[in-house]
């Protein structure tokens, strides 16, 4: 009886550490996913270029002379006629006093030479002289009268080259270049100031010869801000260069800035989107989402169930927004797009949505800026 006991506890505690242990289920891991979209950027030429504007003044004198007097500084507002640096007048004002008095000892030989013609003419009546004598008169009364013309032309250039010390604004803008200091010596056509015309603003865009095809002037363009990436505003090309550049081997494209604000500040850096007509929707995903596996491009996706599951795709060009899906995906579907390197087929997901975790950050952000 004794022994028939010890064999029934020795079988219950055999037959105990036979019995596997249950199977532990892994948590879900947490996972960024994002909804697949149909999307008309993968289509579009997106190009980076430079805030502009239209028209960008390089003021100069016209005449040699010592500045004196400098009226403006970078960034200062002018208006049209405004003065903006002045140079030392004393000899252009000294020349136009003695071409004035040219001007008055022309006119005196001139009323002599007329008085003269009157007296010959006289006699040539009376049959006292001849008509060649005359002749001789009227002749001289012509060169006088030239000579008067030819005074008063150099009147009034020496009176626009006292005016010329003056450099004046021919537009309104703001100035962005000075290149003048009171005491330094200018020569005519030196640059000495920019006027930059803040009213008609521009994106300047470097265009390969490769995508000009279909680009003309007129059409409709969106430009974003780097510095500002959640506005938008509309454009219109407005000049597209006759002539690539011998060093980029691209064409310069302005496209004017149709509903321009303030916001929008000169050497700014935009994106310009040249969106091709009756463009088909494609399918864009972030770039982060794909993955090779055994050299195939891969994006995970995840089921109705959070079931990570790998799939083959056929990728296509990408830009700033993503990268292009030619097949293998459509829309509606979810996919993971953060450390896609890390999931294992049949994993179980807890999905947390792009746009969540976007709302997330912004309430953090909100609640550090208030707490002290």
């Amino acid at each position: 009886m004794k022994n028939k006991v010890i064999y029934l506890i020795l079988s219950s505690i055999f037959l105990g550490a036979c019995e596997k242990a249950p199977e532990v289920v892994p948590p879900a891991k947490p996972a960024l996913v994002a909804i697949v979209k149909k999307s008309e950027d993968s289509g579009a030429m997106i190009l980076v270029g430079e805030v502009k504007s239209r028209y960008e003044s390089n003021q100069s004198f016209r005449i040699n002379g010592k500045i004196i007097e400098r009226k403006v500084e970078v960034g200062s507002l002018v208006k049209k006629g405004q003065i903006l640096v002045r140079l030392d007048a004393s000899d252009t004002r000294l020349n136009a006093a003695a071409a004035q008095a040219d001007v008055t000892a022309a006119e005196t030989s001139y009323v002599l030479a007329k008085a003269e013609v009157e007296r010959q003419r006289q006699l040539v009546n009376k049959k006292f002289i001849s008509q060649s004598a005359l002749d001789k008169y009227e002749a001289e009364l012509k060169t006088a009268a030239a000579r008067v013309n030819q005074a008063k032309a150099q009147a009034a250039v020496s009176g626009n080259q006292a005016r010329y010390a003056s450099l004046i604004a021919d537009r309104d803008g703001v100035v962005t270049q000075i290149k003048a200091e009171p005491g330094q010596v200018v020569e005519p056509g030196a640059m000495i100031a920019q006027i930059v015309d803040l009213k008609q603003i521009e994106v300047l865009v470097a265009v390969p010869e490769s995508r000009m095809a279909g680009l003309k002037a007129g059409d409709d363009v969106t430009i974003k801000l780097w510095a500002d990436q959640q506005k938008t505003y509309v454009g219109k090309i407005r000049e597209i260069a006759p002539e690539a550049s011998s060093a980029t081997r691209a064409f310069d494209v302005r496209v004017s800035i149709v509903d321009a604000d303030e916001a929008i500040k000169l050497g700014m850096t935009a994106g310009v989107k040249f969106a091709k007509k009756d463009q088909e929707k494609r399918i864009l995903v972030p770039t982060a989402a794909l993955t090779q596996i055994n050299s195939k491009t891969i994006v995970w996706v995840i089921d109705k169930n959070n079931i990570a599951d790998p799939r083959e795709v056929v990728a296509g060009m990408f830009n700033e927004y993503g990268t292009e899906i030619k097949s293998g995906l459509k829309a509606d579907e979810v996919i993971a797009i953060a450390g896609v390197h890390t999931l294992i087929k049949g994993q179980k997901i807890k999905p947390i949505f792009e746009q969540k975790i976007s709302e997330q950050n912004i309430t953090m952000q909100t609640n550090s800026e208030v707490s002290p």
